[in-house]
């Protein structure tokens, strides 16, 4: 194109003596003008670090026109000094058709030297553009086993205040009190087992509450900063081998939870926690930690839940697990018979399974056990009002799941132990077990103070006619007791919640 024109660019920081003005820098370039005509670009005070620079930006502004055919400059670094900034101006020079050429160090992308150079300025500007990257999501990682938040709108039912958490500036979540409620009656509402996402959308809808869909709503009941977190929200996020950040006896039924993504990996991390980090976040739950994992239960167990579905097989349901991998056993029916089957066995076969489990038996197995633990409270005269759990409780409760892992870790040592070590952990696991059997005795005690005489009564009257009892109360009857049931063919290892 004729009317296109040279243009030369020249930048200086500022005076010195051992500097290039920017008069010196034109006279070197008017030698490859060769007779061209010419717009001269300036900037005085201005550094190249970036390209916030009102010459520069007048330069590319007429770059786009289609005005320029070639920019000359007296050195690399009078244009720009980050590598990054060099590779976009390149791309900016290429899509115009514009040539590039540095007076003094011969950089000319009309030759292929100039072109490979230029190729060479790209390939480094990735590598700092990754880089970046890293150093971003370093930071992202470190701030996050802080529990210092990343960023981004306050979930419903809280605000953000600015604080300072170990002389670091971030902010935190506070309730706020005109959704909070609103947060507890979503929560309410979902556990009961015959409310589906619609039931409640429909609701909200209907009383002019909130506006909200069902994957919102879904990511809501999902989400752990809304739980004041104890040791059973400790020991759900660990049977789903998430990356637990803060010791176990931080769990205290106070603070809710952040859930990061781990590193390297993706998805959800609310939804699918297995590899993500959680971290105590600084800011208070909303709900107990009771009714957010009947919640969240509910929905691993429902992927697709239909409205209104109900489980109706057993009232076990949701309590029993397979004593090999933890995970759920579920309700088959086999030539006319009820048997207990483990998911993850049905699903790719990596479990060995549980074994023959009848419904009924177990059943039977798991009432006879229940009346019979229920032996140790009726002679208890409490209140009939709820006392709330005494901290010694808590205490041997953090001891006595810091004892199991330590036990769960020296069984993992047995594999390819010769037979010294053999006897060494053996020996060991007995004394943690001896320990382990009088924390469980010290926790039944306290659990038999605590309880009041109206929970005792209500259950007994449940146990005493629990052939006419709905199979809804047996559900409430078993969750008052019972935190989880590990079978299979040759145990049974009930977790009492009293």
């Amino acid at each position: 194109m004729n009317d296109r024109v040279y243009a030369i660019y020249a930048r200086q920081s500022i005076d010195k003596k051992d500097s290039i003005s920017i008069e010196s820098q034109i006279e070197f370039c008017d030698h490859e003008l060769r007779g061209h005509a010419c717009r001269i670009y300036t900037d005085k005070g201005y550094s190249g670090k970036n390209i916030d620079r009102p010459g520069f930006q007048e330069m590319t502004h007429d770059i786009e026109a289609g005005s320029i055919e070639k920019v000359i400059v007296y050195k690399l670094d009078r244009i720009s000094r980050s590598i990054l900034d060099f590779a976009n101006m390149m791309e900016l020079f290429q899509n115009h058709g514009v040539e590039f050429v540095s007076s003094t160090e011969k950089f000319d992308t009309s030759t292929p030297m100039g072109r490979a150079m230029l190729n060479i300025c790209i390939v480094f500007a990735q590598l700092e553009r990754e880089t970046i990257q890293k150093r971003l999501s370093d930071s992202f990682y470190s701030r996050s086993l802080k529990g210092l938040r990343m960023g981004g709108k306050a979930p419903f039912g809280f605000t953000t205040e600015q604080v300072y958490i170990n002389g670091i500036k971030t902010k935190k979540l506070t309730e706020d009190p005109s959704e909070a409620d609103t947060v507890k009656q979503l929560f309410e509402m979902y556990a009961k087992p015959e409310v589906s996402y619609g039931d409640i959308v429909r609701y909200l809808s209907l009383h002019g509450i909130k506006d909200i869909s069902r994957p919102t709503l879904a990511g809501m009941l999902c989400n752990p900063i809304y739980v004041r977190a104890d040791l059973d929200i400790y020991r759900f996020f660990k049977e789903q081998r998430s990356v637990i950040i803060n010791e176990i006896s931080d769990f205290t039924g106070t603070n809710g939870c952040y859930i990061y993504r781990g590193r390297g990996l993706s998805g959800d991390a609310k939804r699918n926690p297995k590899g993500h980090t959680l971290v105590l976040a600084p800011s208070e739950g909303l709900v107990s930690s009771e009714l957010w994992l009947k919640c969240r239960k509910k929905i691993m167990a429902n992927g697709s839940y239909q409205p209104g579905r109900k489980v109706t097989s057993t009232w076990l349901a949701g309590k029993i697990k397979c004593g090999r991998c933890k995970k759920a056993l579920k309700a088959e029916c086999t030539k006319g018979y009820w048997y207990f089957r483990c998911s993850k066995r049905s699903d790719n076969k990596s479990c060995p399974g549980a074994g023959k489990l009848r419904i009924p038996d177990m059943e039977k197995l798991i009432y006879t056990a229940m009346v019979k633990k229920l032996e140790l409270f009726k002679t208890i005269r409490g209140s009939d009002t709820n006392i709330k759990q005494d901290p010694r409780l808590t205490v041997l409760q953090v001891e006595l799941e810091e004892l199991q892992n330590s036990i769960e870790a020296l069984i993992d040592s047995l594999a390819g132990a010769n037979s010294v070590l053999l006897t060494y952990v053996n020996e060991k696991i007995e004394e943690l077990d001896s320990r382990k059997r009088e924390l469980c005795e010290e926790i039944t005690k306290l659990n038999m103070e605590s309880l009041s005489q109206e929970q005792v009564t209500e259950i007994t009257n449940y146990l005493d006619s629990w052939k006419d009892v709905s199979f809804e109360d047996k559900r409430h009857v078993l969750d008052l007791m019972v935190s989880a049931i590990y079978a299979t063919s040759e145990y049974v290892n009930i977790i009492w919640k009293i």
